[in-house]
């Protein structure tokens, strides 16, 4: 059941550099060695699965000549009479900068992938606002011309016969 869970999970190429502790060359390598193609998901991020990284892993131990390690082997800890605690606290150190390594990891791709369009977001309300405040300024120079033409059409009283007459407009200043 756990090894039928371990085999379904998908592991990041992060995960993969870190299990293996190689850089990204290295791994492609190791994957034209053991004839793997990473899979992409539904949003393009590519991923391994855990066969594939114990392959790779395998691979990886030919080509430096040493014996392959389970990927999740840990020493065990034994506490109490005749165990080292040295070695106990040093393990439960190392596994809990591990956690906190990939919890941070995670959460940073969490954060990463929901801001990740806010930048247009954030371009997008800048133009819209300037546009506003031109137009609102094109507004009020529309009023005050509409307020001069109304002016000068009242300036004009009818005469007789459809003629009319400018009355002087005093403009104060």
């Amino acid at each position: 059941m756990i090894e039928s869970k371990l085999s379904e999970r998908a592991l990041t190429p992060q995960e993969v550099r870190t299990i293996l502790k190689a850089d990204n060359q290295q791994i492609v390598e190791l994957c034209k060695k053991a004839s793997i193609r990473p899979k992409k998901n539904a949003k393009g991020h590519t991923y391994f699965s855990y066969a594939e990284v114990k392959n790779l892993r395998k691979v990886q131990a030919e080509v430096n000549g040493n014996v392959s390690k389970p990927i999740n082997a840990k020493a065990p800890v034994v506490l109490g009479a005749g165990g080292n605690s040295d070695y106990a606290v040093t393990n439960l150190l190392s596994s809990l900068q591990d956690l906190e390594t990939r919890l941070s990891t995670k959460i940073s791709q969490v954060i990463d992938e929901k801001l990740e369009g806010m930048d247009d977001v954030v371009v997008e309300l800048i133009r819209c606002k300037t546009d506003n405040e031109t137009l609102k300024q094109k507004i009020v120079d529309l009023n005050k011309e509409v307020y001069q033409l109304k002016n000068e059409l009242n300036s004009y009283k009818p005469v007789a016969l459809g003629f009319y007459k400018k009355k002087e407009v005093f403009v104060w200043e």
